[in-house]
């Protein structure tokens, strides 16, 4: 392997950490994902550092919180004068390319929603608006029927192949590709025209788009093209592939779609199950037995046990069709002499409550479920250990890719470099936080939700913004979050020691970026 190696960064979306086979599923298929396990570092207890789609990936990109880069909730953006990890690598001679879903900005033309009454003055916000963060994912761009000529480079990418959007119907250079290849993609696209089935499950979609034009296909052909046509680069190159899948709809193409039968599946953990559920559980518990369930699409629920296995076998659907499109990125990199090169990382944004407590999806209670994510390390010239045991996170990824390439970061970025728990199972951390922070009341709070928690190796402590109570679970005997020690009076000083740790990390969430010009 030369000094500074090929990379291949590839990304799921809403992918828990324990459906992979390499992770234990019982069911799911993933041999090719298992098989970049069996020769690389698998972290056991990886999380992002918030379980929302556009902040964490923001985080990957800059290895900052983010309450430090901005991007705080879904709908906020990345700025443009953001430096990202990708901008070092290329301002040292790499080659970078994304393809697949960026979500750094907002990509439907949706106004966001706002408090009822809310006055405004002359002046709306603290910051002054700068329109152009917003312009480069927007639909409008991809009408045309010719490719639209992306500015580049995006966030330190010089080739970007985009994908916007979540299900069958996304858009970006995707879009403009499907109806160029489908003179019928208006019919494709019809929800009319969605193919029969017996699923009752909400958001379960049979999509009459064929395989081999589902985005799952497009990003893996496109990416495999990518490393062909780059094979003999005299750049090292830094490759991004970013599927938008398993997030919902559940709506997996063609084989993919029966391939798993729901009675597969096992339902482990009820409404019921918790000993003392906080706030979240009980308010969507409440619209559950009403019969109702959140206006928002993206907004966590509750379903019966006949619904979640619904869903879990059109997820495990759509994470095999992920797995086999793996499977062809990787043999073109041994086509083409490049694998002994490359290094490759898996990982995910978040995760989904799939059937914890009777939820799906994501939310204001941030469990393991949605914050823990697959995160493997197969590097060729570097074997390392076969299980990383130790805390990590997300804005930990760029510090270590980085390191790994020979190449300093810039100032401000918060991220350590996990080199030393690949190379010998080292604890880099002690503890670690998640933020998340909501853009609207839901989930049983009357304001967006502002959490926080931080978690070690035997607990994990969640703080609610303005409310009084918390959580405070025993990851070791009580890996499930079932039972709130909180207000038991025998773990009252492990709260405070916990709480005074979360309070260490609040205080380090100041941009230290950039350094002063002047002597004052």
């Amino acid at each position: 392997m030369t000094k500074q190696p090929n990379f291949l960064f590839i990304m799921t979306d809403q992918h828990r950490a324990d459906w992979l086979g390499c992770y234990g599923h019982p069911v799911v298929k993933t041999p090719n994902i298992d098989a970049l396990a069996a020769r690389g570092t698998r972290f056991t207890d990886f999380h992002g550092a918030t379980p929302v789609c556009m902040p964490n990936r923001a985080s990957f990109m800059t290895g900052r919180y983010p309450s430090v880069h901005g991007l705080r909730y879904n709908g906020c953006v990345l700025p443009e004068r953001a430096n990202t990890f990708v901008d070092v690598l290329r301002e040292a001679g790499y080659q970078t390319a994304s393809i697949g879903k960026s979500h750094l900005q907002p990509t439907t033309t949706m106004p966001p929603h706002r408090a009822e009454g809310q006055a405004e003055g002359p002046i709306a916000e603290a910051w002054k608006d700068d329109t152009a963060d917003y312009d480069k994912e927007e639909p409008a761009n991809f009408d045309g029927a010719a490719a639209h000529d992306f500015p580049l480079p995006y966030f330190g990418f010089d080739h970007v192949d985009l994908v916007t959007g979540h299900g069958d119907k996304l858009g970006g250079h995707y879009r403009q590709w499907f109806r160029e290849k489908h003179p019928d993609w208006q019919e494709l696209r019809d929800p009319a025209n969605e193919l029969p089935h017996n699923y009752t499950c909400p958001q379960a979609y049979r999509t009459p788009i064929p395989e081999d034009s589902y985005p799952t296909a497009y990003i893996r052909d496109r990416a495999a093209d990518y490393l062909r046509d780059n094979a003999h680069s005299d750049a090292p190159l830094f490759t991004y592939v970013s599927f938008p899948d398993p997030h919902h709809p559940f709506n997996p193409p063609g084989k993919y779609w029966d391939m798993y039968d729901p009675d597969d599946f096992e339902v482990p953990l009820a409404f019921e199950d918790h000993e003392n559920p906080p706030l979240q559980l009980r308010a969507l518990h409440t619209l559950y037995q009403a019969g109702k369930r959140p206006k928002m699409l993206q907004a966590a629920f509750m379903a019966s046990e006949r619904h979640i296995r619904e869903a879990m076998a059109l997820t495990a659907g759509m994470i095999t069709m992920i797995d086999d499109a793996v499977g062809e990125i990787v043999r073109a990199l041994e086509e083409t002499g490049q694998l002994d090169n490359t290094i490759i990382v898996f990982n995910s944004d978040h995760g989904d409550y799939l059937g914890d407590f009777g939820m799906l999806l994501k939310g204001a209670w941030p469990n393991q479920s949605i914050t823990r994510v697959p995160m493997i390390w197969a590097d060729p010239a570097a074997r390392g250990v076969d299980v990383a045991a130790g805390l990590a996170s997300t804005i930990d990824l760029s510090a270590t890719i980085l390191d790994r390439a020979g190449l300093h970061p810039y100032f401000g970025i918060q991220g350590k470099s996990l080199l030393s728990c690949i190379e010998t199972g080292e604890n880099v951390r002690e503890s670690l936080l998640v933020e998340y922070n909501d853009g609207l009341p839901r989930m049983g709070f009357d304001t967006p939700a502002r959490v926080r928690t931080v978690i070690t190796d035997d607990w994990h402590l969640t703080l609610y913004g303005g409310h009084e109570w918390g959580e405070l679970y025993n990851r070791r005997s009580d890996p499930d979050h079932r039972h709130n020690l909180w207000d038991i009076a025998d773990h009252q000083g492990t709260k405070l020691t916990l709480i005074s740790t979360l309070a260490d990390h609040l205080i380090a969430q100041m941009d230290e970026s950039p350094r002063a010009h002047r002597l004052a």
